[in-house]
């Protein structure tokens, strides 16, 4: 086992399935911010179901621990594949968006990870850590609809969100076709296929994202 988690298909396979795994809880997380376009009311007992309750924060743990892993072995991988390449990474290439996204997957993560500390700040912060850490003094948690219409009604806010949502895109769309691609499924014909799929969920994601800022700045 040990040897597995240090050769290169072993770490793919790792980084592979740590992220379907964070690509589920997206479209968990999608679901849930789509009620609010709809109700508001729905989607503060959703939040108020969550809060700070065992299953709530077993869960924040165990995505914690996905993302760390996810980081962690992309990092490894980079390194060891810029290391490999050596000047051949500035050779150029074709132009598309799937070798564009594959090239500068890691850049691209970066940006997604600067984009999550921001969205954990300014929600997570602000509403599960909140009743954890002052919960028991009769703080009152704002509810999660307020939190989040008085963020997006700020066009700056909304801005840097889209930039981070388009950065997750490109990063999605190369990442759900190579994670499955490295668990088996590698023949040319599924290939062509996964890379239409990939493309089809980063773009329902984004798309369920980026409609609750949109939908708070203009009908503020």
């Amino acid at each position: 086992m040990s040897n597995f988690l240090t050769v290169n298909i072993g770490r793919k396979f790792i980084m592979s399935i740590s992220g379907i795994f964070l690509i589920l809880f997206l479209l968990f997380h999608m679901s849930m911010n789509m009620v609010l376009v709809f109700s508001a009311e729905g989607y503060d007992m959703i939040c108020e179901f969550l809060g700070a309750n065992w299953y709530a924060l077993a869960g924040t743990l165990v995505l914690a621990a996905g993302v760390v892993i996810h980081i962690l072995y992309a990092t490894i991988l980079t390194l060891q594949n810029r290391a490999a390449r050596g000047t051949d990474r500035y050779a150029a290439s074709n132009r598309t968006v799937t070798e564009w996204s594959s090239k500068n997957m890691y850049v691209l993560g970066l940006i997604v990870v600067l984009g999550l500390l921001l969205h954990l700040y300014n929600f997570w912060y602000n509403m599960q850590y909140a009743e954890i850490a002052y919960g028991h003094d009769g703080y009152e948690v704002p509810a999660g609809s307020k939190i989040v219409g008085d963020l997006f009604v700020q066009p700056l806010y909304v801005a840097i969100y889209l930039v981070w949502l388009a950065a997750l895109w490109f990063h999605l769309t190369h990442g759900f076709w190579s994670a499955m691609h490295t668990i088996g499924w590698n023949n040319k014909i599924w290939l062509d296929r996964l890379k239409v799929i990939s493309n089809i969920v980063a773009t329902i994601i984004i798309i369920g994202f980026a409609v609750v800022p949109v939908k708070f700045l203009i009908f503020k």
